[in-house]
């Protein structure tokens, strides 16, 4: 038997924090090796962290990454451990993503990344430049102060694997892995038995499977040790990086980390034996036969053992069954570890939410509560940087620290429910009983005199009044009613913010949560500059649909039951006057329902759909409710609305990624925000197209397919996928 013990981390970076970078990695190997562990692999950029965007260009970045490297090995962190830390690297005049693998306060190699990302929320192509040579490793030039320290010269720089006297080890960066062929195919037949995937992987809904599914195939039928270490937190923008660091032997998993946690480092660690690799591989005659003819790859000899032999005393990692977490515990868990990280980081005193009892404003309120639970949790469990945080951000005195979630919410977290004469008294009960629940210090504010002193000041510069459509006023005049109010309403929510700190004594200042969903985003359904308008905001990017299968776990789940009632309420904005035959709703307003949203947003985004494209795979999806023109009409509506709203994307409150159809402007989804909304060359196809089908009789029978039919065109091998 071989027997080899590695440890692999989730580590919550932040972005150009070089200290709080340098500590976690020394503190994630101390506990590597504190159990024995002789390989220590972690995430992706660890040294910068993976979030420095533009920052990468500045030459600073770099030198400043090559000083932390020289100061972790002056020290006795790398002795008798191979360790892995990423950091980028110029060579020449390029600049590379690279894995620095040291061993025994020496770079045995660096290897910089093949394949960059460079699609949905990645930019690597902007700041690095892939790794183009894999016949040869390269030698190169250490930047002189490292070299002076290190008494090393040189390194060697490319792709290849570390051949070691008694495995072979190399790395595999992050987006290598998903490429059509990737690197551990070929190194697996050249005998490596060991992958190292150091990587920067974002939460998104769902996405977990993706992954270990990835992990899994790539050893079941090469055999091999896959490590993957990953960022865990938000370090510093829209993501947050969702951990679950692993280790998986044979295609099976053998330890699984966290996926959402408030740690700073943790270490997951595995006992495995290689020998089990070689056996697996001399077991499957086609890998025999492939690895005869292989491709050579580069490689560098290391006159090291890592491997123990057989014992009694060194028990091996079992196969687990695998951890996921629902969609509503991951809408639960992930944004509020990143408010958390937000709010420690930030230097703010708390949140301030304007609380209107609907649902989406009481599912921020229910995640900020959940956050408090997470903080309160794992002060009990022993961890002293969150008690600390806490402390701190509780403003906290005489050895007090939260040992109460709800006490806790109510030194950080304000909700304020913000009424007029056109609110009602059940979403002014719903928001007051969902405070109390969660501790919130809440208040009950009324905006009328304010809302009344703009018009009568609009009155007097113009000498009109406007009025409600309802009471016989215009379009025009019943949504500037409305606008008022949203944007009062704002003013109000950033004056309280500022301000309530200092009439409760405490220093600092709260951050305001914003709380539209995606789908009002994709439709424009928000006023530019309302409560939308926000410091950051939690579930934009999260559907109408999920947060309210969220709204009815959180109910059964966290402690608060008035939830139930929320969902149950039909969704209004309540910016126009109740009447006995009158009340505002959402989904009348918009013209489409929340469900419909959805589709819309994963046919225009997932599946990249143009009106015309969209309009032929709604009349297979709704062919058998709704005829050629009703889709036509409906896919043109939404166009419309689509279109004239996209400029409220370029001041949308910067929201917590978790859907893969988000219409977010900063870089998710590049498009312009100037449209001709007529869309006049596709909706004359679209009319064209329902000509033919409604003077074709064959045709338009040919519709009529059950609901979930197949997907036309839609740049997708699964013709169910997603829709």
């Amino acid at each position: 038997m071989r027997l080899l013990k590695v440890a692999t981390c989730n580590l919550n970076q932040w972005a150009m924090d070089f200290d709080v970078n340098v500590k976690n990695i020394k503190e994630s190997i101390s506990r590597a090796k504190e159990v024995g562990a002789v390989i220590r692999l972690g995430p992706e950029l660890e040294i910068t962290g993976y979030g420095c965007e533009d920052h990468f260009l500045e030459l600073d970045t770099v030198t400043h990454a090559w000083e932390c490297l020289k100061d972790i090995l002056l020290g006795d962190w790398t002795d008798g451990i191979l360790c892995s830390f990423g950091m980028p690297v110029i060579k020449g005049s390029e600049r590379y993503n690279c894995q620095v693998l040291c061993l025994n306060r020496k770079i045995i190699m660096i290897r910089p990344k093949m394949w960059l990302a460079n699609d949905g929320n990645y930019r690597e192509l902007r700041w690095f430049t892939a790794w183009k040579s894999k016949d040869q490793l390269v030698d190169f030039q250490l930047p002189h102060e490292v070299s002076e320290a290190l008494s090393q010269k040189s390194v060697p720089f490319g792709y290849g694997y570390m051949q070691f006297l008694d495995t072979a080890v190399a790395a595999e960066v992050c987006e290598e892995l998903f490429t059509p062929i990737p690197p551990h195919t070929e190194l697996a037949l050249n005998g490596v038995e060991v992958f190292m995937n150091a990587s920067g992987s974002h939460h998104q809904l769902r996405k977990l499977d993706l992954r270990l599914r990835a992990f899994i195939g790539a050893t079941h039928t090469r055999g091999g040790v896959y490590m993957y270490s990953n960022h865990q937190g938000c370090d510093g923008g829209r993501l947050y990086y969702d951990g679950c660091s692993c280790v998986v032997l044979n295609g099976e998993l053998v330890a699984q980390g966290s996926q959402f946690s408030l740690k700073d480092v943790e270490v997951v660690v595995a006992q495995v034996d290689l020998d089990a690799v070689a056996s697996l591989r001399g077991s499957i005659s086609s890998f025999q036969e492939q690895a005869s003819c292989k491709a050579r790859a580069p490689s560098v000899a290391v006159p090291h053992y890592l491997c123990k032999p057989f014992t009694l005393k060194i028990a091996l990692s079992s196969p687990l069954k695998i951890t996921y977490h629902s969609p509503e515990e991951e809408i639960a868990f992930g944004p509020a570890c990143w408010l958390w990280d937000y709010l420690r980081r930030s230097g703010a005193s708390g949140f301030l939410l304007p609380l209107s009892g609907g649902a989406d404003s009481s599912s921020v309120a229910a995640i900020v509560g959940c956050m408090c639970q997470l903080v309160v949790k794992d002060i009990e469990g022993g961890d002293d940087q969150v008690k600390a945080d806490a402390i701190r951000i509780g403003q906290y005195t005489d050895g007090q620290y939260p040992t109460d979630s709800k006490e806790f919410a109510k030194r950080i977290f304000y909700t304020v429910y913000m009424g007029s004469e056109n609110s009602s008294e059940a979403t002014r009960m719903r928001a007051k009983v969902l405070a109390d629940e969660i501790g919130s210090w809440h208040l009950n504010v009324s905006i009328d005199t304010v809302v009344s002193s703009l018009i009568s000041l609009f009155q007097t510069v113009t000498g009109k009044r406007p009025r409600y459509k309802i009471d016989g006023g215009s379009n025009i005049e019943n949504l500037g009613l409305q606008n008022i109010q949203a944007r009062v309403r704002m003013v109000l929510a950033f004056m309280l913010a500022s301000l309530l700190p200092w009439v409760h004594s405490k220093s600092g200042f709260y951050l305001v949560l914003g709380s539209s969903n995606v789908d009002e985003g994709l439709r424009g359904y928000l006023t530019k500059y309302d409560c939308s308008s926000a410091d950051i905001n939690p579930i934009g990017s999260i559907s109408k649909q999920d947060l309210r299968a969220f709204l009815r776990w959180a109910a059964n789940h966290i402690g608060y039951p008035s939830l139930a009632e929320v969902e149950a309420a039909p969704p209004t904005a309540e910016l126009e006057p109740i009447r006995s035959n009158y009340s505002q709703l959402d989904e009348v307003d918009m013209g489409m329902t929340y469900e419909e949203l959805s589709v819309y947003g994963r046919m225009r985004k997932i599946f990249r759909c143009g009106p015309v494209s969209m309009f032929k795979n709604l009349c297979y999806k709704w062919g058998s409710k709704l005829t050629p023109s009703e889709v036509s009409d409906k896919v043109k509506h939404f166009f419309k609305y689509y279109s004239i709203n996209r400029h409220k994307m370029t001041v949308l409150t910067p929201s917590y990624h978790a859907e893969s159809y988000s219409p977010e402007d900063n870089r998710f989804d590049l498009r312009q925000f100037l449209y001709n909304a007529r869309w006049p060359y596709q909706f004359r196809k679209i009319d064209e197209l329902v000509q033919q089908l409604n003077d074709s009789q064959a045709g338009a029978a040919g519709l009529h397919i059950t609901e979930g039919g197949g997907v036309v065109g839609a740049g997708s091998g699964d013709p169910k996928a997603g829709l």
